[in-house]
């Protein structure tokens, strides 16, 4: 009798300390996912969040998967290699909007993307847009300029990060999945929104939601 005594204390206290346990985790998760999906927008990334918002009318067709940022981040500190092997960061476009796409020699649907963005960059880069390709290849250093000299690319820089780190901080931050992924920030480095996959960024679909984003047009501000 004392023995199963023993017993049901014995399992009360393990039962016990394994609902204190399972609160103790239910309580982690809350506080880690409730400060994720509530944390405070940079004053500097405030506009941006009203301008996301006005973006999501522009997306449709050759950009549908484009999903607009509910809570813009600072993205300026995001680091590379300039054309001119110096390091760099996303702060360098300050004062532009700017399509950032990551790719890869060896990822066929960024090869297959690269082309629309070189059109893109012609028709509308300049003092106010630019399109910043960023290669993440990590095997034979000529491969990503060889590539874009095969496909005639005449209007894109060639920009590059050995170390990938750039796709891992945007992996960490929920943003990048694979590749190609492609980020439209505002003039501050701000995120407006963004797109893991290809998109025929030239054509009138990727134009209107650029143009809107620039402040050009119908939709734009």
């Amino acid at each position: 009798m004392a023995e199963r005594q023993k017993r049901v204390v014995w399992n009360a206290r393990t039962g016990a300390a394994a609902l204190v346990a399972v609160a103790v985790l239910a309580a982690a998760v809350y506080v880690t996912l409730g400060g994720q999906g509530n944390r405070e927008v940079a004053a500097e990334c405030r506009p941006a969040a009203a301008q996301a918002a006005a973006l999501d009318k522009q997306i449709g067709g050759e950009v549908a998967g484009f999903s607009v940022a509910r809570q813009p981040e600072k993205l300026s500190d995001l680091a590379f290699t300039a054309t001119d092997g110096a390091p760099t960061t996303l702060a360098a476009f300050k004062g532009k909007v700017a399509l950032v796409n990551l790719w890869a020699t060896w990822c066929v649907p960024c090869r297959q993307e690269m082309p629309a963005l070189d059109r893109l960059q012609a028709a509308l880069g300049g003092d106010d847009f630019t399109v910043v390709p960023i290669s993440i290849d990590i095997g034979e250093p000529g491969r990503p300029a060889a590539f874009l000299q095969s496909i005639g690319v005449k209007s894109l820089p060639l920009y590059t990060d050995r170390t990938t780190k750039v796709f891992e901080d945007l992996k960490g931050k929920g943003i990048a999945i694979g590749l190609p992924v492609t980020l439209l920030l505002d003039r501050n480095g701000c995120s407006l929104g963004h797109i893991n996959g290809p998109a025929e960024w030239d054509s009138p679909d990727g134009r209107k939601l650029i143009e809107a984003a620039i402040g050009k047009g119908a939709g734009g501000a």
